[in-house]
């Protein structure tokens, strides 16, 4: 994918009609591989631990970096569109905290399933989602992840079931895949993701008994990004240690900051569940930097300054990008080329989004049944006429 690197980065720059400078050095003049100190986990209820160095690839930081980025400012383009009033209703931004996702799917397998909550358009992107996609289900055109029916909390494709509106209602159904994965005997796990303001939610210990008792093959993910609806998570669990909260599960409190430290924490929980051992309950310690929702500042409950420190100090982008930097692994030149060409495809998917024609009316009760006949459907005056088609 980044075989040609030097040439997608001018062509990308040119593109931007800015001025690109690329370094004329070749790839070969650089680190092809680095490894790095990252931060102990904390442990609970288990004597091994994930390690406290991961190597990393010169591919495999670029397409970290780029990624990360593509979401960073898909997420900037969707509070700009929002703002516009062209993106309505709910629209959750995962800006700050794409080391998360990025970091578990470099941990996992495509064919590993995933379910989230419905702060989702990070997750919809890393399984396999396009960008064009994304956006235009935000605006509720045809050309939508979800056909433009589902919206912002509503994202799916193959082995992403969602973007779920519910409260922690997802976390259950994640160990139902977890048990489908059991059942089939096909050697795949689910990721079940859920933030801090859900975290005391009773159906999460529901599906915590069941997935042990059952040892289903489940990584149960908190994405503590240390406020709910405006509400810090101090003030509203008795006990913030989320990776505790299993109790006879084992948990695991990992830095959500740091690519490498969640790519491997999930590998070593994804090895766990593998081999038959049963659940893992892991946190990830990370940090929003938008409101929790659009209608939120996000400024009201916590200062401007707090939110600064943490996007000087520990945002995963900058950090990744210093890494490779100090390490001989890239150059500016190389990642500003970068820079170049996802700031291109952004704009080109916010024109689709945009431009994309809206479904039209007779698609309104399609997709009910994944695999069924056309059926009437029922009550639906002054559209008895619908059919519903697979």
């Amino acid at each position: 994918m980044l075989a040609n690197i030097s040439k997608v980065i001018r062509a990308g720059a040119q593109g931007n009609g800015t001025a690109a400078v690329v370094s004329a050095r070749s790839c070969a003049a650089f680190n092809p591989k680095a490894t790095f100190d990252i931060k102990k986990c904390d442990v609970h209820n288990i004597e091994e631990a994930p390690p406290v160095q991961a190597a990393l690839t010169r591919e495999e930081g670029l397409q970290y970096y780029k990624t990360m980025q593509t979401i960073r400012r898909m997420e900037l383009k969707s509070d700009q569109l929002y703002k516009q009033k062209v993106i309505r209703g709910f629209c959750h931004l995962y800006d700050g905290q794409e080391a998360c996702a990025v970091g578990i799917e470099a941990g996992i397998n495509p064919t590993d399933h995933l379910i989230t909550a419905y702060r989702a358009h990070g997750y919809a992107f890393t399984r396999g989602g396009t960008v064009r996609e994304i956006l235009a289900e935000l605006t509720g055109r045809r050309g939508g992840i979800a056909k433009g029916k589902g919206g912002s909390m509503h994202m799916y494709c193959k082995n992403f079931y969602g973007g779920n509106g519910i409260v922690g209602a997802q976390v259950p159904v994640g160990a139902g895949i977890a048990l489908a994965c059991k059942y089939q005997g096909n050697n795949e796990i689910c990721v079940s993701l859920y933030g801090d303001g859900a975290a005391n939610q009773g159906q999460i210990f529901e599906a915590y008994n069941m997935a042990a008792l059952w040892k289903l093959p489940v990584i149960f993910i908190c994405e503590n990004n240390q406020y709910g609806m405006g509400t810090s998570a101090a003030r509203a669990s008795a006990s913030t240690d989320y990776y505790k909260r299993g109790g006879f599960i084992p948990g695991l409190r990992v830095d959500g900051m740091d690519v490498l430290s969640v790519r491997e924490a999930t590998k070593f929980a994804a090895d766990h569940c593998r081999s038959g051992k049963g659940p893992v309950v892991m946190e990830l310690k990370t940090y929003r930097y938008h409101g929790h929702s659009m209608s939120d500042p996000g400024v009201s409950y916590r200062t401007r300054d707090e939110i600064r420190v943490v996007r000087s100090k520990t945002d995963p982008i900058s950090m990744l990008k210093d890494r490779m930097l100090s390490n001989n692994m890239t150059s500016v030149e190389e990642l500003k080329g970068i820079d170049a060409e996802v700031k291109e495809e952004i704009e080109d998917a916010a024109l689709f989004a945009t431009t994309d024609p809206e479904p039209p009316l007779e698609d309104l009760c399609n997709h009910i049944f994944c695999n069924d006949q056309p059926l009437e459907v029922r009550g639906t005056n002054p559209w008895t006429k619908l059919k519903s088609v697979s």
